[in-house]
């Protein structure tokens, strides 16, 4: 097995989709507290705005650093859609196996937790990556 040196790992773009990622649950963590903290918004609302500012965040890294080819770049609204589905998705996996952790096998909420972030991690990435960052897609638009 062929092992990558560290610089060809840090141009690969799983490793780029991880720090993106990173750096999108920062700004969703950020806009969480600053909403809670500064605005006094509700948790309801403040999760809401973190959830969305990240997935801004998630975007525009996704296409601007992370992925070099784009199925839908002369459809950016469909692509952005698309893009927040696949996260809204993610999250119900998310639900769903903590749901089956914790409620049904009794396990702790924080490494079923860990485990569906793996889970949600790699289906977050392999979905968008076939779906919205491969050439051979951009062809569904035009028929």
């Amino acid at each position: 097995m062929t092992r990558l040196p560290f610089a060809a790992w840090l141009r690969h773009d799983l490793f780029r989709y991880f720090a993106a990622s990173v750096l999108a649950l920062l700004a969703d963590l950020g806009t969480l507290s600053a909403c809670l903290r500064l605005l006094h918004f509700s948790l309801g609302w403040s999760a809401s705005i973190g959830f969305a500012v990240g997935a801004l965040v998630a975007y525009l890294l996704s296409i601007r650093w992370v992925f070099r080819q784009r199925a839908f770049a002369d459809a950016p609204a469909v692509e952005f859609l698309a893009f927040v589905g696949i996260g809204i998705t993610g999250l119900g996996i998310t639900q769903l196996l903590l749901w089956l952790g914790v409620v049904k096998l009794h396990l702790l909420p924080e490494l079923v937790k860990l485990a569906a972030a793996v889970v949600t991690f790699v289906f977050n990435y392999l979905v968008r990556k076939t779906l919205l960052f491969a050439a051979s897609q951009g062809a569904l638009l035009t028929s």
